[in-house]
């Protein structure tokens, strides 16, 4: 996997690439309300570039355990103003959005890549607007198919059965070649397992130690295990405290073939990613 094509960029793959977080949010289950005015998500993406990041990931409406559906305006509002200045940062900048008006409106505004935690499944039947058309009819942005079992409100409530790994490959798999059908070119698809999307603890290190079956769909491979409460179940630190079992993490996720992590604390990551490198050289 050599590449992620993406709006303006042709992102180098042949080392691993760090998506800095940027909640837009009052309500997301690590960082909600710390940068949700305009002006403190703007200095945060500022932040998150000095201290690293090769791609920002912008949302502005929580997709957390329980987490209530937000309005397309809403979610327009907290997201425009930030992603015009992001885009002007020189990095990449994705945003993280399942409606296909905000998709599309996003794109219209310069963003580089749809980060979609419902992998293109919803259809805006009002406006006539599907997510997948969204991404179909645009000639190069970048997408990220999420894997998620339920609905936000419901996922960890009645968690995944049966063969998680298997299940996980064969949607991910199935929804990739959606959109190849469509003509989506797949460097343009990156796919990501959804850990803690409706899966159980157990569940998520299942797919971090086989993760690699996943790189054999031929997609780009994001891995986003920042602060999430399977770190807390193993090490018994609070949401806030997970900065070494969320970098820890990002490393064994590249070790087993992650092309792009998503975390909330980049400089830590970029550290215990140098780690890694240093150690894949000299063998």
């Amino acid at each position: 996997m050599p590449h992620w094509q993406t709006s303006r960029t042709r992102i180098d793959l042949a080392r691993p690439q760090v998506m800095g977080i940027v909640n837009i949010t009052p309500d997301s289950f690590s960082d909600g309300g710390q940068h949700g005015s305009t002006r403190e998500a703007m200095l945060h993406c500022e932040t998150l570039i000095r201290d690293g990041a090769d791609i920002l990931d912008l949302g502005a409406e929580s997709t957390r355990p329980g987490a209530q559906p937000l309005s397309q305006e809403h979610e327009l509002q907290r997201l425009l103003p930030v992603l015009r200045h992001a885009v002007t940062l020189g990095v990449p900048v994705s945003v993280d959005t399942y409606k296909p008006a905000v998709m599309q409106a996003a794109l219209d505004a310069g963003a580089d890549i749809v980060n979609d935690v419902w992998a293109l499944r919803w259809s805006d039947a009002a406006n006539g607007l599907s997510a997948a058309a969204v991404i179909a009819r645009h000639p190069h942005c970048g997408v990220c198919l999420m894997h998620m079992h339920g609905n936000p409100l419901t996922m960890q409530v009645a968690p995944m059965q049966g063969r998680i790994v298997e299940a996980v490959r064969d949607f991910l798999d199935d929804a990739a070649q959606a959109l190849v059908a469509q003509g989506v070119d797949k460097a343009r698809i990156c796919i990501d397992p959804g850990i803690g999307f409706g899966k159980t603890v157990e569940q998520n290190f299942s797919l971090l130690a086989q993760q690699q079956r996943l790189l054999d769909l031929g997609c780009a491979l994001l891995a986003g295990w920042s602060r999430k409460s399977s770190l807390g179940a193993v090490t018994g630190a609070a949401t806030d405290d997970r900065v070494v079992a969320s970098a820890v993490a990002a490393a064994l996720a590249v070790q087993n073939g992650a092309h792009i992590v998503r975390v909330h604390d980049v400089r830590e990551t970029v550290q215990a990613l140098r780690v890694v490198a240093a150690v894949q050289a000299a063998a």
